[in-house]
């Protein structure tokens, strides 16, 4: 499972349709309508969150709007009810290791996509995320 902290802009078709099902996923895993992945460590800061369902489901639609803006179809009867809800931080270091990962991928898998981003110095996070000073987040397996 991976939850992007990047912004879904940067995610190849591939990328996009996972971060789509795998965030479908955590949201069951949250709301505990499923027994895998309970206790997989990217879900650590949606439970931290102060309200983790609303967190995921926010996270959801900026996917769902990212797949819009590209003529996708996923199925906006999956979205939660939109509720305002606090970011979440996630470290610099963190952004720069999804980043450098994501573009590992991008260049094997969709070099096209890869072109276009990997001049990018300073990659956005996806808008659940506020970006603060710091490491890589422990619960990375790096």
């Amino acid at each position: 499972m991976r939850l992007w902290s990047l912004h879904p802009r940067y995610l190849d078709p591939q990328g996009l349709t996972a971060a789509w099902r795998e965030a479908l996923l955590a949201r069951a895993v949250l709301r505990g309508e499923t027994r895998g992945y309970r206790s997989h460590p990217q879900l650590d800061r949606f439970r931290a969150h102060a309200s983790p369902r609303h967190a995921v489901d926010a996270y959801l639609a900026a996917i769902h709007i990212e797949s819009v803006k590209r003529g996708y179809r996923f199925d906006a009867s999956k979205l939660g009810r939109a509720a305002l809800v606090a970011p979440i931080p996630v470290t610099r270091g963190q952004v720069a290791f999804e980043w450098a990962r994501l573009l590992q991928k991008l260049v094997v898998r969709s070099p096209e996509v890869h072109a276009r981003w990997a001049s990018l110095a300073r990659p956005q996070c996806h808008p659940l995320f506020r970006v603060r000073p710091g490491d890589v987040e422990p619960w990375e397996r790096v």
